[in-house]
């Protein structure tokens, strides 16, 4: 396999795990599920795909409006990585010890709203860690004949992580039924730890390329 397309499937792999971790579809599920208590099978479905509708076009406007304007106002990509894998890694931690009481309390929203895009699409969806992944796996390319290729990539993982997490809303019902509270409560934490080691990576590549970018050190 060439070394470019390696680089670009590596990217591909990289930002779909990450995204797929950082959205967590199992974490959603309960909270998908209160909102839609009583409705029907139709209703649920059309939630889900039109939430999951809305997080991809947020995750499609970061990915090209976030790169253009760090590029226009300059902001060093090594700095991009290290806030990114703060942001990453604070999430984790939270994912690996979440609240007693549940996090998002469902009754807060109103029933009148557009509970697809508040609060299903975001926050729950995408927020804050889904904006540092993108961000930080675009810091990543460099500006050269093949960029286009590697923002292709990152758009394919955005793509498919949003259709893995439609499925997993479509069939809520029988997920948590099959992994039972327990199942989603230790799913969520092994995802909380490799969260937090994706994000020490960002912040440790950072430094080092900081590093490296004003003569301190360089690797061998």
């Amino acid at each position: 396999m060439p070394v470019q397309m390696q680089k670009e499937l590596s990217l591909f792999v990289g930002t779909f795990a990450t995204l797929l971790a950082i959205i967590n579809p199992l974490e959603v599920l309960p909270v998908y599920l209160q909102l839609l208590l009583g409705k029907d099978a139709a209703t649920h479905r059309a939630v889900a795909r039109n939430s999951c509708f809305y997080a991809l076009l947020l995750s499609f406007f970061f990915l090209i409006f976030g790169t253009l304007m760090l590029r226009i106002f300059g902001v060093p990509l090594s700095m991009v990585r290290v806030v990114g894998g703060i942001i990453l890694m604070r999430i984790g931690f939270e994912l690996f010890t979440p609240p007693k009481d549940g996090g998002f309390a469902a009754g807060a929203t109103d029933p009148n709203a557009n509970i697809a895009f508040v609060p299903l699409a975001m926050p729950l969806m995408f927020g804050p860690g889904a904006i540092a992944t993108i961000i930080g796996m675009t810091s990543t390319i460099k500006q050269s004949g093949e960029e286009l290729l590697s923002f292709v990539a990152i758009a394919a993982a955005i793509a498919l992580t949003m259709v893995v997490t439609y499925l997993c809303l479509a069939y809520a019902d029988r997920l948590t039924k099959f992994l039972g509270k327990m199942g989603i409560d230790a799913a969520t934490r092994i995802v909380g730890f490799f969260v937090s080691a994706i994000g020490v990576g960002l912040i440790f590549d950072g430094v080092i390329e900081a590093l490296e970018t004003h003569g301190i050190t360089a690797l061998h």
